[in-house]
């Protein structure tokens, strides 16, 4: 028996014309949640739109209250947050410290139009994971973040054989 299923963005599976010969992703346990703070509706709709194809669980934040209110609403930490430096009721890294104390082990992903040298210094010593400049290509921004994934995973492996 076949069973057709529909496909959204990225195919999960892949078939050859030979009949048994196939390969399925692994499932994972729980799906990787991102948040992404930005006050540009545009931004945010396009990140979670093309982040979510690629099956992470995406939550939205058009400022700094509405992160700490993710944040604080949250049942788990978020894996990765995407956070424009400046925002209306945020316009430093103090946001970025607040995060990162809420939730340390949170990948935290920088995005800046402001990008300064001074800037990705003072980021990286608060720990975010890294920095990025506007205007970004999707998939450059998707890439990172599973590079971010990858790294939170990492590094939870590593503290649990320790």
């Amino acid at each position: 028996m076949l069973t057709y299923l529909p496909t959204f963005g990225r195919s999960w599976a892949s078939a050859s014309s030979k009949p048994g010969n196939f390969s399925v992703m692994p499932k994972k346990s729980a799906p990787t949640t991102v948040l992404v703070v930005d006050d540009e509706a545009l931004i945010r709709w396009t990140l979670a739109q093309a982040l979510g194809e690629r099956g992470y669980e995406v939550a939205e934040a058009a400022d700094g209250r509405g992160a700490i209110a993710a944040f604080e609403g949250a049942a788990d930490p978020f894996d990765v947050v995407l956070l424009d430096y400046r925002l209306p009721d945020s316009a430093d890294l103090r946001l970025l410290s607040t995060l990162k104390r809420l939730a340390p082990t949170t990948r935290i992903i920088m995005v800046t139009a402001h990008s300064s040298p001074e800037l990705t210094q003072g980021a990286t010593a608060l720990g975010a994971f890294r920095v990025i400049s506007k205007p970004f290509e999707v998939e450059t921004v998707a890439a990172l973040v599973e590079l971010a994934r990858e790294d939170g995973a990492k590094r939870a492996h590593d503290a649990k054989s320790v």
